[in-house]
C-alpha cells in the first residue's frame, strides 16, 4: 500500500507517517524497519514514539511520484501553507532558482534543510535556498515544521522549516524515468475575441508542448561486515520552453476594456515604430507625442492610445531548463563511539529566461540638420520647440521597442556544491554526540543577450551630414565618428519605417555578463542524552528528561560582479545599474540548548504531559547579540485525544545583500499619479497634491507617463539593519479515535505569527501616495523629481528613496487542519475491494496584516486580496492570499495486487483585487474577483514482478484555464502571462508517465 500524502498522519503523530510504507518501490532500503529512535523536525532530541509537540506536516516520496512532476517546487507549492514565489513559470525578473515561502512570509523567512542541515543560499542576487538542488528521486520524505524553530536551527526559521530527508542505506540499483507534457485546448472565447478585435491571431485547436524528462539512477552497497553503506546517485532533467503566445489567454497582454465587462488586448507604449516627445530648451513644454506615419512616410503623426506593443507572445510561460546532479552518502561504524560519515551533492542547472525585445526610452540630443529627418520631422522636433536649422535639440524623449534585435534573454546557470564530513556515536549508554563540518558553494553566471547599449543609442541618434569630402559627403554620419570618440558608431534611423539597418543593430547590441558566488561554511556539534539514569525525572513520569546542547559556527560570504555595462546601467533592457557586492561576509557563533521533559505519564486523564524548552544565543558579526527560545507542551488526555501548543521566539538576521548592497537607482515603483496629460488615466492627483511631490505648476499635466509602468527608485542595503524578531503562538488538538474508528486521525492547530522590525522598504508607490494625499514630510522628503522634466523615470535624477529599514510589522494568523483515514472495504463487510487512504490538509488564514511603520500609513489586511497594493508596499506577499486553501488525496488500493488508483483535489479559495488608491468606488474592474479554483488530478500505478512500478496520470484533468488578470492589477515578476503562473496551473492539462525499476 502507498500511503500517498502522509499529511494528516504526520501532523497528528509522526509514528504513523514513519511506519506506513512511504514508497512501495523502496523494498531494497534495508534499514527502514531497524530504526528505534527518531529525530523529528523541530527538535534535536531523539524520541521513541515520534510524537511531535509542534505541528509537522510530512509529504513522502509516493506523493512526488503520483504528482508526476519533474520539479520539487511544484509539489511544495501545492501545499496550502505555501505560496509560490520564484519558479520555472516566471521569466521577467526570474532568478533561475526555485524557493519556498511558508505562510506567504517570503523565502527569506523559510529555513530549508537537508537532513537537518542548512541548504546553502542558491543565488548571489537572491540569497535564499534553491530547491532545484534537490533531486526528487532521492527524497524519502519532506517534513514541514510550521511553528518557527530558530532556537533549534538558528536564523531564518521565522515562518517555519522545510526539511528534506534523503534516502539512506540504500542497497541495490534503482532506475527511475519520468516523462510529462502539457496539453491545452484553446477554448477561451473571451480572450480569443479580444485578440481578434486587436488584429492578433490567437492560437486555436489543441496544443501539446512543454515536455519534461527526469531520469535518475540510485545505487548503493553495504560493507561486507554490515557496518557501513555507500549510496550514490546521478540524475538528469530536461524541460522544454513554452511561450505565452501558445495560449489564447496569454497571447496578448490583457487590460480592462473600459466598459467594466471584459478585457481588451493592450500592451506597452514603447512601440516598435518609435515614439518621440520633443521638448523646448527649458524642458517645460513639448510639441507633442509623435510616432511614425506609415501611411505617409517621412511624416510624424500624433500618437494615439491604440499605439501599443503586445509584449506577451515572446515571453516564456515555462522556461527551458537542463539540470545535471550527482552525489553520494557514506558512513561506516568503526564502533559505537566512532561512526564517521560523509556526503557530497552537486548540481549544474541551466535555464533561460526570455522576455519581449528591449524597450528603449530616454532623453537624447537630435541635431536639427540630421539628414535622416524629413521636413515635417524637423518642424516637430526643432522648429516648434524654438530650435533653428543648425541647432541641436537636447531634450527629445526617444522611445523605441527594439524588435529588430529579437527577444531579450537571460542565460542563467547555477553550479552548486555541498559537502559534509562528520563523526557521531555513543558516549556511554545515555549520551550521543554528532559533530560535522559542512561547506556549500553556489556559483552563478547570468549572460544578458539581445539588449542594446544606452550610450551607443544616444551616439547613434546624434547624426549629422558628413562634411568630409568624398563619395560619402552629405550622408548621415554619427557625430562621434567625426570627433573620434566612437569610430564604430552606425546611425540608428528611427525616423523612417523599416529604417533600422542590420549594421546599426549589430552596433547597438551589447551583451552583459554577471557572475557571482555564495559560500557557506558550518561547523556544528551537539550532544544529546537522557538524564533519567541520573534520577532527573518527574516523580509522575517513567521517562527521564531528554536534553540536547551544543555549539555552531557559520560563515557566509558573497561575491556579485556585473560587468562594466551592468555597473554603469548602460543596458536598456535592465532598467537600472547593477552594483557589485564583493567580498562581503558575516559570521555567527551560537550556543544552544533544548530540553524535553515528561511531566506526567500513564495517569488518569493524563496519558502523557510533556514540556519542551529551547534556547539559542547567537553573536552575529554584522548584527550583534540575539537570543531565541521556545516553550512548548502537549497533554495526551488519552491515547485518542491530545492537546498541544507553545510559543517560539525566532529571529532573521539581515543577509549580505540587505546589509551591503550599494544604494543605487533602479526600477522600483509602478505608477506616478502626477504623470500624464489632464484627463488621462495616469494623472490621478490634483495640482495641489502633485506640488507636495515636487511638481511645479508648469510641469503639471506635462510630465511623461512611463509607457511600461516602471519608475525609478533608490534602493540598496543598510549596514545598520538589525535582525527581525518574531513570536509564534500555536495551540491545537489531535484526535486519533482508533478504538472507535480505526485508521482515523484528525488535527487542528491555531497559529499566530507576528514579525517585528521587519526588514523592508516603505514601497515607492506607497511613499508617493502618502505624500500626495497627506503632504507629510517623512514621505515627501523621499521624492526627487528630475530637473526640467519632473519625471521619475526619464534618464537620471528622478527617483524615490526606498532603501531597506527595520520598519513596522507583519502579522498572520489562522488554523491548519489535517485529516487522515485508512480503511479496508472488507472491514465494513463490503467484500474484498481493497482499501482507501484519504489524506486532507487545509489552511484557513484569518489575518495577514502589513504595516510599514510610518505615521499616516494604513494597516493593510491582505487576506482574500491580490493586486499591487498588498504586493507593492515592500511586503513578501507573492500571490493571491485566499482565506482557505486545501488539498485532498484519495488513493484506492485495488484487489489487483500492486495496482493503485489515486485522485487529488486541489482547492484555492476566491480572492478580490485590493483597493487601488484614489480609484472611485464602482470603477471598471472586470477582473476584480478571482473565483475559487478546483483542480483535479488522476494517477495510477502498477507494481509488477516485484521490481517494476509503472505510473501514469493527468493533472488538471479538466484543463481549467488560469484566471485572467489585467496588467493594471497584476504585480510584476510573480504576475506574468495575465495571471499568477506559479499559483495557478498556467499551461493546461499535464500528462505524465513514469517507470521505476529496482535491481
Amino acid at each position: 500500500m502507498i500511503s500517498g500524502l502522509a499529511l494528516a498522519a504526520a501532523s497528528v503523530t509522526m509514528a504513523q507517517a514513519q511506519t506506513a510504507p512511504a514508497d512501495t518501490a523502496t523494498s531494497t532500503d534495508k534499514s527502514s524497519t531497524q530504526v528505534q529512535e527518531f529525530v523529528v523536525t523541530g527538535s534535536r532530541i531523539p524520541q521513541a514514539n515520534l510524537s511531535s509537540i509542534a505541528p509537522v506536516t510530512t509529504v513522502n516520496n509516493a506523493e512526488l511520484k503520483l504528482s508526476g512532476t519533474a520539479r520539487v517546487e511544484d509539489l511544495i507549492n501545492s501545499l496550502p501553507q505555501v505560496v509560490a514565489d520564484q519558479g520555472g513559470n516566471l521569466s521577467n525578473g526570474a532568478t533561475g532558482t526555485a524557493d519556498i515561502s511558508l505562510r506567504n512570509l517570503g523565502p527569506s523567512r523559510t529555513l530549508v534543510l537537508i537532513d537537518g542541515r542548512r541548504l546553502v543560499p542558491g543565488d548571489p542576487s537572491f540569497p535564499f535556498a534553491d530547491v532545484n538542488f534537490i533531486p526528487g528521486a532521492l527524497i524519502d520524505r519532506i517534513e514541514v515544521d510550521l511553528a518557527g524553530a530558530s532556537s533549534v536551527y538558528g536564523s531564518d526559521a521565522v515562518a517555519g522549516v522545510v526539511n528534506f530527508i534523503m534516502k539512506r542505506d540504500f542497497e541495490g540499483v534503482r532506475l527511475d524515468v519520468n516523462y510529462g507534457l502539457y496539453q491545452n485546448d484553446s477554448g477561451n472565447s473571451v480572450q480569443q475575441a479580444a485578440n481578434v478585435a486587436k488584429g492578433f491571431t490567437p492560437p486555436t485547436g489543441s496544443v501539446y508542448d512543454g515536455n519534461q524528462v527526469d531520469v535518475s539512477a540510485i545505487f548503493g552497497a553495504n560493507s561486507p561486515d554490515g557496518k557501513g553503506n555507500v549510496e550514490g546517485y546521478v540524475s538528469y532533467r530536461h524541460i522544454d520552453p513554452v511561450l505565452q503566445g501558445s495560449r489564447d489567454y496569454s497571447n496578448c497582454n490583457a487590460n480592462l476594456n473600459g466598459a467594466g465587462n471584459g478585457f481588451t488586448c493592450a500592451g506597452s507604449g514603447t512601440i516598435p515604430g518609435g515614439r518621440f516627445q520633443p521638448y523646448n530648451a527649458a524642458f517645460s513644454t513639448n510639441s507633442g507625442d509623435f510616432t511614425l506615419d506609415t501611411a505617409n512616410p517621412g511624416n510624424f503623426r500624433t500618437r494615439v492610445a491604440s499605439d501599443t506593443y503586445n509584449f506577451a507572445p515572446s515571453n516564456y510561460y515555462q522556461r527551458p531548463d537542463e539540470r545535471y546532479s550527482a552525489g553520494f552518502f557514506a558512513h561506516y561504524d568503526i564502533s559505537k563511539a566512532l561512526q564517521p560519515y560523509a556526503e557530497f551533492m552537486f548540481q549544474d542547472d541551466h535555464t533561460v529566461a526570455q522576455i519581449a525585445p528591449t524597450p528603449f526610452g530616454t532623453t537624447v540630443a537630435i541635431p536639427c540638420n540630421n539628414p535622416l529627418l524629413s521636413a515635417d520631422e524637423v518642424n516637430k522636433i526643432c522648429t516648434l520647440n524654438g530650435f533653428g536649422p543648425t541647432d541641436v535639440n537636447p531634450n527629445v524623449v526617444a522611445i523605441k521597442r527594439n524588435v529588430e534585435g529579437g527577444p531579450r534573454q537571460d542565460d542563467l546557470r547555477h553550479t552548486d556544491y555541498r559537502a559534509v564530513v562528520g563523526m557521531k556515536g555513543e558516549l556511554g549508554e545515555n549520551w550521543r554526540y554528532d559533530v560535522y563540518g559542512q561547506f556549500g558553494d553556489a556559483i552563478f553566471t547570468d549572460v544578458h543577450t539581445n539588449d542594446i547599449s544606452i550610450a551607443k543609442s544616444k551616439r547613434a541618434l546624434n547624426v549629422v551630414p558628413d562634411p568630409r569630402p568624398g563619395p560619402g559627403m552629405g550622408q548621415p554620419v554619427c557625430q562621434s565618428v567625426l570627433d573620434g570618440t566612437d569610430l564604430a558608431c552606425v546611425p540608428w534611423n528611427l525616423f523612417t519605417p523599416g529604417g533600422v539597418t542590420p549594421a546599426a543593430e549589430a552596433y547597438l547590441t551589447t551583451p552583459s555578463i554577471t557572475v557571482g558566488e555564495t559560500t557557506e561554511q558550518i561547523v556544528s556539534g551537539a550532544i544529546t542524552g537522557s538524564l533519567g539514569a541520573y534520577g532527573i525525572k518527574s516523580p509522575f513520569a517513567t521517562n527521564g528528561v531528554g536534553v540536547a546542547f551544543g555549539a555552531e559556527y557559520r560563515r557566509e560570504k558573497l561575491n556579485f560582479q556585473p560587468d562594466a555595462e551592468g555597473v554603469a546601467g548602460d543596458i536598456a533592457g535592465n532598467g537600472s545599474s547593477t552594483p557589485a557586492v564583493n567580498n562581503k561576509a558575516f559570521d555567527v557563533k551560537e550556543l544552544f540548548f533544548e530540553g524535553h521533559i515528561p511531566l506526567v505519564e500513564d495517569a488518569p486523564f493524563a496519558k502523557a504531559i510533556n514540556l519542551g524548552v529551547g534556547y539559542r544565543f547567537a553573536h552575529y558579526s554584522s548584527a550583534g547579540d540575539n537570543s531565541t527560545y521556545k516553550i512548548t507542551g502537549d497533554w495526551a488526555i488519552t491515547d485518542d485525544i491530545r492537546i498541544r501548543g507553545g510559543y517560539n521566539r525566532a529571529v532573521r538576521a539581515p543577509n549580505i545583500l540587505e546589509l551591503f548592497t550599494p544604494q543605487h537607482e533602479q526600477l522600483d515603483g509602478v505608477s506616478d499619479g502626477c504623470a500624464g496629460a489632464p484627463g488621462s488615466q495616469t494623472l490621478i492627483y490634483s495640482q495641489a497634491q502633485c506640488a507636495f511631490t515636487g511638481v511645479s505648476a508648469a510641469q503639471y499635466g506635462r510630465i511623461s507617463a512611463n509607457p511600461a509602468s516602471q519608475y525609478n527608485g533608490v534602493t540598496g542595503g543598510n549596514p545598520d539593519l538589525k535582525p527581525e524578531t518574531s513570536g509564534t503562538y500555536s495551540i491545537g488538538a489531535v484526535l486519533t479515535p482508533h478504538s472507535l474508528v480505526p485508521g482515523l486521525s484528525l488535527s487542528a492547530d491555531y497559529f499566530n505569527v507576528k514579525i517585528s522590525n521587519v526588514i523592508q522598504g516603505i514601497g515607492a508607490d506607497n511613499i508617493l501616495d502618502n505624500c500626495a494625499t497627506t503632504g507629510a514630510a517623512n514621505f515627501c522628503g523621499l521624492i526627487t523629481r528630475a530637473p526640467g522634466t519632473g519625471s521619475l523615470y526619464l534618464g537620471k535624477g528622478g527617483f524615490i528613496v526606498d532603501v531597506a529599514q527595520n520598519l513596522g510589522y507583519l502579522k498572520t494568523s489562522g488554523i491548519d487542519f489535517a485529516a487522515g483515514y485508512h480503511f479496508k472495504f472488507s472491514d465494513f463487510g463490503m467484500g474484498d475491494y481493497g482499501g482507501l487512504d484519504l489524506n486532507f490538509l487545509g489552511t484557513y488564514t484569518h489575518a495577514y496584516q502589513v504595516f510599514n511603520g510610518q505615521p499616516g500609513s494604513p494597516v493593510l489586511n491582505c487576506v482574500g486580496d491580490f493586486g499591487k497594493v498588498c504586493q507593492g508596499t515592500g511586503t513578501p506577499q507573492s500571490g493571491p492570499l485566499p482565506s482557505f486553501r486545501s488539498k485532498l488525496r484519495v488513493t484506492w488500493t485495488t484487489p489487483l495486487p500492486g495496482f493503485e488508483f489515486s485522485v487529488n483535489w486541489r482547492y484555492i479559495g476566491p480572492s478580490t483585487v485590493d483597493p487601488i488608491p484614489n480609484t472611485p468606488a464602482g470603477a471598471d474592474c472586470a477582473d476584480c474577483h478571482i473565483h475559487a479554483y478546483n483542480y483535479f488530478d488522476l494517477a495510477a500505478q502498477y507494481r509488477f514482478r516485484d521490481r517494476y512500478t509503472l505510473r501514469v496520470g493527468v493533472n488538471n484533468v479538466f484543463d481549467r484555464d488560469p484566471p485572467v488578470i489585467g496588467q493594471g492589477e497584476l504585480p510584476g515578476t510573480v504576475g506574468s502571462g495575465n495571471t499568477y503562473p506559479q499559483v495557478y496551473d498556467p499551461l493546461g492539462r499535464y500528462l505524465f508517465m513514469g517507470l521505476t525499476a529496482d535491481f
